[in-house]
């Protein structure tokens, strides 16, 4: 499939689908060019596959096609290269043709995604400077009755995105407060009266590292942290008698060495010896018994 391009910056295309695709200035277009020299619609293609026909709406001296000027229709081709106004796209093969995307200090890489159901998703860049309107003069308009017709101005300025209302009637808004200029980030919602965009651009200081501050242990952390320092205390201990080859007792009166200790108190280890006494007093009767002194 082929794709049409700005040829300075990539990240102004269009697939070129069936049936057709237009391209201008308006924001209803398939691919918005926010130039002051191209027409509202300024051309349409054409599609039929990889057949692609260029049709010029804009008048004639507008359109020119690998250098020459184009009044009413013509076929396009892959490599071919389209002037509109003081625009130059290129017709590519994605998988053949690579064009680099402009580099992040560029005004380019910032761009409006709209959230309004009639044109969801559609992104629209940001130049150095844009007015957004309801007039067909505004670098991004849309015909819209609540909007004015100069309604907001963006502004690039050193890599950082500004928008200045410019006494619009209804407002612009910027995550939900109305505002008459202020910064705009990465992320934030811009909304003309009812038209709400997300702001698409670069993060602030991108190649910085962020610190974090450091967390004081809370209490009950310190507490926990003792707890598990005191049995590393005790295994470390028990592994040193381990190693020395002195026994010690663990849980039963049992040995790490194998052989028992005398229990404590004394109470319970002399009821075990009953039993052995017993049957030797049992062993020494029957002895007797068969010996006849008994």
């Amino acid at each position: 499939m082929l794709k049409l391009c700005d040829v300075k910056d990539a990240s102004q295309s269009v697939w070129l689908v069936s049936p057709k695709v237009t391209v201008g200035r308006s924001s209803q277009c398939d691919m918005t060019l926010a130039d002051s020299s191209v027409a509202k619609l300024h051309i349409e293609i054409l599609v039929n596959g990889e057949e692609l026909e260029l049709h010029n709406l804009a008048g004639a001296g507008h359109v020119a096609v690998n250098g020459k000027l184009v009044d009413g229709h013509c076929k396009l081709g892959r490599n071919d290269r389209v002037q509109l106004g003081e625009r130059n796209l290129a017709v590519i093969d994605p998988k053949i043709t690579r064009i680099k995307a402009a580099g992040a200090g560029a005004n380019v890489s910032w761009a409006l995604r709209a959230n309004h159901p009639a044109i969801v998703g559609r992104v629209y860049p940001v130049r150095e400077t844009s007015v957004v309107g309801r007039s067909d003069e505004c670098d991004l308009t849309f015909a819209m009755s609540h909007l004015s017709r100069r309604h907001a101005r963006l502004e690039v300025r050193e890599g950082l995105l500004f928008v200045l209302d410019l006494g619009s009637a209804n407002g612009t808004f910027l995550n939900n407060q109305r505002i008459t200029e202020s910064r705009v980030r990465r992320g934030d919602e811009l909304r003309f009266d009812s038209l709400s965009f997300s702001v698409v651009g670069p993060a602030d200081d991108l190649n910085k590292t962020t610190v974090r501050q450091a967390v004081s242990p809370t209490p009950e952390a310190a507490s926990a942290t003792a707890v598990h320092s005191g049995a590393g205390s005790s295994s470390g201990a028990l592994a040193q008698l381990r190693d020395s080859g002195m026994p010690n007792r663990t849980a039963g009166g049992a040995t790490s060495a194998g052989y028992p200790m005398p229990a404590q108190g004394g109470g319970v280890g002399k009821w075990l010896w009953l039993p052995v006494l017993a049957a030797i007093a049992i062993a020494g009767f029957l002895v007797a018994r068969s010996q006849g002194a008994l």
